[in-house]
């Protein structure tokens, strides 16, 4: 008996534990670091996304990032004709036109004003122009002393354009184009010594100089002529006319006049007895070789002479 009573007792004291523990209430505690790990829901946050590439510098923004592509390249028939109406010019003329062909935006401002002041010749036409301080490239400043020149840049824009983007692209197809066209006026007879130029074989190049450095003429032809086989009965001699006397004195020399003019053989165009770098890719930074000549770059332009018709002459104010 002893042994069913202590069996008894030990399921009375089961039983009423049991029931104890199902009526109290269950206390979640809070999960541990390792418990949350473990959870099947738990994501860990996404990593960061990448930093986003650092924005150029101020210097970096400052520079021109000039990355257009050159046009087409003119072929070697068309750069023919597209330098006839020049390729007789003088070298050191010939040189100033190419360079000054580049900022062809500038050439209708300029061709105004070299004919508002066609009266105006030699020093004082170079004293005019940097006191009115003119915001132009020294290469179109240089042709301000021939204004049928700059006329015939600015009446046909397309040419000058097209002229100027072969000279800044293809310099040397340019170059060899004004020798091809040079040849052939030399070896119908048209390109010879004369009064005023001098014509020279150095090489296997042709150069044009004139007699006295500081007296240009421009010569005037037609290239349906001059580079063609001449008629019979045609004089030759009355093939190339030259206009009046340009004077480039020693107050021009601000524009690169002295020392212009080629090397040929190197296909390099010299501006004041400097090669000439401005190409296409380099346009907008290009920095000259020889001293500005503006007085006052940023400052407006005033005239500050004019044209005295009583008189005949000019004054400044």
């Amino acid at each position: 008996m002893t042994g069913i009573n202590k069996a008894f007792r030990t399921l009375a004291l089961t039983t009423l534990i049991s029931t104890a523990l199902a009526q109290a209430p269950i206390v979640r505690q809070p999960a541990t670091p390792d418990q949350q790990q473990a959870d099947p829901q738990y994501q860990p946050p996404p990593p960061p996304p990448p930093p986003p590439p650092a924005s150029p510098s101020a210097d970096a923004q400052a520079q021109p990032q000039d990355q257009s592509a050159p046009p087409a390249p003119v072929a070697p028939q068309q750069l023919d004709q597209l330098v006839q109406r020049i390729a007789l010019y003088p070298d050191p003329l010939l040189a100033q036109v190419l360079t000054a062909s580049t900022f062809w935006n500038e050439i209708p401002d300029a061709a105004t004003w070299a004919q508002q002041h066609s009266f105006m010749t030699g020093d004082p036409l170079a004293q005019a122009i940097q006191a009115d301080n003119l915001p132009w490239d020294p290469s179109v400043l240089a042709l301000l002393a021939f204004p049928n020149v700059l006329d015939m840049m600015a009446r046909d824009p397309q040419w000058t354009g097209t002229l100027g983007n072969a000279v800044l692209s293809q310099r040397p197809d340019v170059m060899d184009a004004v020798q091809r066209q040079r040849r052939l006026a030399h070896d119908y007879g048209y390109l010879v010594p004369n009064a005023y130029d001098n014509v020279v074989d150095n090489g296997g190049y042709l150069e044009v100089q004139p007699i006295n450095p500081a007296y240009y003429y421009v010569p005037v032809y037609s290239p349906a002529v001059v580079f063609y086989r001449p008629r019979p009965g045609f004089i030759i001699t009355t093939g190339i006319r030259f206009g009046p006397a340009v004077t480039i004195g020693p107050a021009f020399g601000v524009y690169g006049w002295y020392g212009a003019g080629f090397g040929w053989g190197s296909h390099a165009i010299m501006i004041d007895h400097h090669a000439w770098g401005r190409t296409y890719y380099n346009r907008n930074v290009y920095v000259h070789p020889y001293a500005h000549p503006y007085v006052h770059p940023a400052s407006p332009r005033v005239e500050s002479h004019a044209h005295n018709e009583e008189h005949g002459g000019d004054h400044h104010h």
